[in-house]
């Protein structure tokens, strides 16, 4: 699928209904919530170091108005600065879910299994003060907490407060407020041990896979019997359980749970797993777990190609907008690389990018009364 017709899936109406949804534009002249998308997603894909100032030079240039269709387009560094710090960040937000839904859908994703965890950007105390402390070092930084259905992101948060330090609270605030995890799937690393955040996500019918600590504390209920492990399994179950965990106050859950026991066949590591999906093969679970290296290569991914360790906006709302935006992108670049089936996420960012410029070009000879048609072998992509 070439990218001018991926991006045709999003109707055109999504940002007026959308703006009109947040109030993005209210009292705006200009620089509208549609325009700053537009500018945003496009100085991303064409920058591998985005700035304000590269956004402005952007927003000038002959490129962009035939990637927009405006014919005129004014903006200074300061007023692109302002805009982003104070714009709605609802606006992109809604953007991204509603972009998520659409190439969910598209590439037959809607029953996959979703992952979630935490990456940090870091920047020196004397360039940003509002950020969170971790660890030692003159550093302060910004977390991204993100879920991963399938292959494409659908829920991302950007935190900066001290508290969220925690994945007891990160994860389970993203995990909590994203419904459409109900009847599904999640796994996530053993930073999320709540068993407050357990018993809620069992009440609201989210079932989960989580690493424990291998003493975890459990009330047996009952020892069950282990199940042949598969020929292609890299790991043995030794033990599965299933019980009432145990918290710091001695008390128990409300709900049951199942501990899974076993060893890694190539390291001889121990490791422990805690769910509430009480019915599954025992090596069904494990090998859904495994599935959680995925995010850790989105991570890579977003940051290596999308620039994601280098923050535009030092703002909390523009940390926020620059997110939803990254993520935006990353949907688009990866729905582009797996419907055409390429293999590196780097060479499908570059054609993706050719090809939004093929058409720029096309868009150039048309104003100037020309035929691309005529030159269709040059726009043909190999």
């Amino acid at each position: 699928m070439r990218v001018n017709d991926l991006l045709k899936l999003i109707p055109e109406e999504t940002f007026r209904d959308l703006a009109v949804e947040t109030k993005v534009d209210v009292q705006v002249k200009k620089l509208s919530g549609e325009l700053m998308f537009k500018l945003i997603l496009f100085s991303m894909l064409h920058s591998n170091k985005l700035s304000l100032r590269v956004m402005e030079t952007y927003l000038q240039s002959a490129k962009f108005r035939s990637f927009t269709h405006y014919d005129i387009l004014d903006g200074k560094y300061n007023s692109l600065r302002d805009r982003i710090c104070t714009i709605n960040a609802e606006y992109f937000e809604k953007m991204f879910e509603t972009i998520f839904g659409i190439y969910n859908k598209v590439l037959k994703e809607e029953k996959s299994l979703s992952k979630v965890d935490s990456t940090y950007v870091a920047l020196a105390t004397k360039l940003f003060s509002i950020g969170m402390k971790n660890g030692t070092g003159d550093k302060r930084h910004v977390k991204y907490s993100i879920i991963l259905k399938g292959s494409l992101p659908s829920k991302a948060k950007a935190h900066t407060e001290q508290s969220y330090v925690s994945e007891h609270l990160a994860l389970g605030d993203l995990i909590a407020s994203d419904n459409g995890l109900k009847n599904n799937i999640v796994v996530f690393d053993r930073g999320l041990q709540t068993r407050n955040r357990f018993d809620q996500f069992s009440v609201d019918k989210k079932f989960f896979i989580g690493r424990a600590n291998k003493n975890i504390r459990c009330k047996i209920i009952e020892d069950r019997v282990l199940p042949s492990k598969p020929q292609k399994s890299t790991l043995r179950i030794t033990s599965d359980k299933t019980g009432y965990l145990i918290n710091q106050d001695e008390k128990k859950t409300k709900n049951q749970y199942r501990i899974l026991k076993g060893v890694i066949d190539a390291t001889g590591e121990a490791f422990c797993f805690v769910t509430n999906i009480i019915d599954e093969d025992a090596y069904q679970i494990a090998a859904w777990y495994k599935e959680r290296w995925e995010i850790e290569v989105f991570f890579k991914f977003i940051k290596q190609h999308l620039n994601a360790k280098h923050l535009v906006s030092r703002n909390t709302n523009g940390i926020k907008v620059m997110l939803y935006m990254t993520m935006i992108l990353a949907i688009l670049i990866i729905a582009y690389k797996k419907l055409n089936k390429i293999a590196s996420y780097k060479i499908a960012k570059l054609k993706f990018e050719l090809e939004l410029e093929q058409e720029a070009i096309k868009t150039i000879v048309l104003y100037c009364g020309g035929d691309p048609q005529k030159a269709k072998h040059l726009f043909d992509s190999g």
